[in-house]
């Protein structure tokens, strides 16, 4: 079917079923920002492939609900789909739930699939629709006429030892078991893939790039419940669990565990992160009590084990990146290059290393306009030869054992406009301002964010996307709690979080730049005033300075652009050949 013949069919099934309006969330039901192929639905019914949208049809009208990141990418992609763009004004908010209160009139019920929506989301939806006389419904439309659909993934699992991770399974129990007790919970419900790994040391391969496996996890006061494919595990595996007091129980079983618990049960859960379907399943009496998951707090927190292996990590990631910018120069011009194949080649360079398990995200690779867009993804329509002028933007990252990656850096091709270099110069202004920053304990992402865009600012210039966002260890690109961004997270930054920094400016049809490393919150010390923390910034690779206006940099970010490329080359220089070498100190030259 076409996406008009497939819009078509959802309508006469609305109509069937007396549905007024169907919602579609880009979603699975552990509420993952990168979704195994059986539960991308949006592509199926309407070709937009971007991580962030919702649709929502009507007998009248479909849209897309996206934000800024996508309006480009959108507009290529529903071209002849019956759907149409719809522009949120803040990102990441549910506008479409006023727009339905407007349009429908009282009695309309409205469904979606209660398995793919997060808790906190439905219960808005529900309190916002039912004051309007709306009902709302659980439909799977879907299903129904997704005739092809893919199976469950069923990829192998590993636990990871104590060695690598720092902490062994019973003690990371404990510590939540701990958070439980000072939030007065005796049980807790985890299905976030990412706090399971954690927890259990678990990772596997059924997410694209995290590597995760589809599970579900129930702490109770005498026993510790994980719901998994026991096939998917080694009986070495499973016995290390046992022995660490976890139980092992089939994933399709997870609903009837909910059922099943005590009618007075005091239950865990994070609204964000769990599904309105499963948590239906729980006792209408219990009592539930909503946070973040303690896990997700804890994992923020990398021990020095983690550390260190993470610092190993960078160092493999350097080692690639510099081979494959020196690759990028010393073959442009001389043989064809796309944005694909340096993709590609990137790629490559990253799995030569050792300890490499696959890429953090699909590789953005964009040449001058396609460097406009922040989420860029190259097809084979899209595909840009880079040739002799311009910047190439390349934002990319990988999975080590143990240590995941997310680097950012502009490559000038040449020919560059004083435009783009002012551009260069301010975005880097901004990762330098956030990158030496010492700020009192307490500090909360939104603070850092207004000192990283000062510089961009005080040019008439913003970004619509974060500034920074935290790193897994071995787990997820992009993880909380703690983020760098305008939004009001109540999440004050501690020693042990690893955090991007990644200013930008983008203008479309021309170029876009974004730099970003990742850095390490680190203890500063303290006076009368308290105690002060700073960042410690972990990426490895050369900053180019080709371009850099110094009239924009103040002498002391002069100083730290200097002293970080230094760092680079000598962090770097024993690990490569001789002549890998030479070409890194021309690049890490002071200006």
């Amino acid at each position: 079917m076409t996406f008009v013949e497939k819009l078509q069919t959802l309508r006469q099934l609305m109509a069937a079923q007396k549905v007024d309006a169907y919602i579609i969330t880009a979603a699975d039901p552990h509420i993952s920002e990168y979704l195994p192929a059986h539960y991308k639905a949006i592509p199926f019914a309407c070709g937009f492939t971007g991580s962030a949208g919702t649709l929502v049809i009507t007998q009248e009208f479909a849209g897309l609900w996206t934000d800024s990141r996508y309006f480009t990418q959108v507009e290529t992609q529903l071209n002849n789909t019956g759907y149409e763009l719809v522009k949120l004004k803040v990102p990441h908010t549910p506008e479409y739930i006023d727009w339905l209160r407007q349009v429908l009139p009282k009695g309309a019920k409205v469904g979606f699939n209660h398995q793919l929506i997060t808790v906190g989301l439905a219960l808005e939806m529900q309190n916002s629709l039912t004051q309007r006389g709306i009902e709302i419904t659980d439909v799977d439309f879907i299903s129904t006429i997704w005739l092809d659909r893919v199976g469950l993934p069923v990829e192998n699992a590993f636990l990871i030892d104590e060695e690598a991770a720092g902490l062994n399974i019973s003690a990371k129990i404990n510590e939540v078991k701990a958070a439980l007790k000072i939030n007065g919970a005796d049980y807790h419900f985890i299905s976030s893939l990412d706090d399971i790994a954690w927890l259990f040391n678990l990772r596997g391969k059924d997410v694209d790039y995290n590597p995760v496996s589809l599970s579900f996890a129930l702490i109770a006061p005498a026993a510790v419940k994980l719901f998994i494919d026991k096939q998917k595990l080694s009986q070495t595996d499973i016995d290390t669990l046992n022995q660490q007091g976890v139980t092992l129980h089939p994933y399709a079983e997870v609903a009837e565990a909910l059922k099943n618990l005590p009618k007075d049960a005091q239950v865990f859960i994070d609204p964000k992160r769990t599904c309105f379907g499963l948590y239906q399943c729980l006792p209408s009496s219990a009592k539930i009590v909503s946070g973040i998951n303690p896990s997700t707090h804890l994992k923020s927190l990398k021990n020095n084990t983690e550390i260190n292996h993470i610092r190993k990590a960078m160092l493999n990631d350097g080692v690639a990146l510099t081979r494959f910018f020196k690759w990028m120069e010393d073959h442009l011009g001389k043989e064809k290059i796309t944005e694909w194949s340096a993709a590609e080649k990137l790629a490559g360079f990253r799995a030569e290393q050792t300890s490499f398990v696959g890429l953090s995200f699909n590789t953005i690779a964009g040449y001058n306009a396609n460097g406009a867009l922040p989420h860029y993804s190259v097809t084979a329509e899209s595909n840009q030869e880079i040739t002799a002028d311009g910047l190439f933007l390349v934002d990319s990252g990988g999975q080590y054992l143990y240590g995941t990656t997310d680097i950012t850096r502009v490559m000038p091709i040449g020919n560059c406009s004083p435009t783009q270099a002012d551009d260069y110069t301010l975005v880097l202004k901004g990762l330098i301002e956030g990158s030496k920053l010492i700020f009192p304990e307490g500090t909360k992402g939104y603070q850092i964010d207004s000192i990283c865009r000062k510089p961009l600012w005080e040019h008439a210039i913003n970004f619509g996307h974060g500034t920074g966002h935290g790193i897994g260890f071995f787990l997820n690109v992009h993880e909380g709690p703690q983020n760098i961004s305008p939004a009001n997270v109540d999440v004050a930054f501690k020693p042990g979080m690893v955090t991007s920094i990644e200013p930008g400016i983008y203008r479309p049809g021309k170029h876009g730049v974004r730099i970003e490393n990742l850095v390490l919150c680190i203890p500063k010390g303290n006076s009368e005033f308290g105690d002060f923390l700073t960042f410690e910034t972990l990426t490895l690779c050369f900053i180019d300075t080709s371009i850099v206006n110094k009239t924009l940099l103040a002498p002391d970010q002069m100083e730290w652009l200097n002293q970080y490329n230094q760092m680079v080359f000598e962090k770097l220089q024993p690990l490569l050949s001789t002549d890998e070498a030479a070409w890194l100190e021309e690049k890490c030259k002071p200006i």
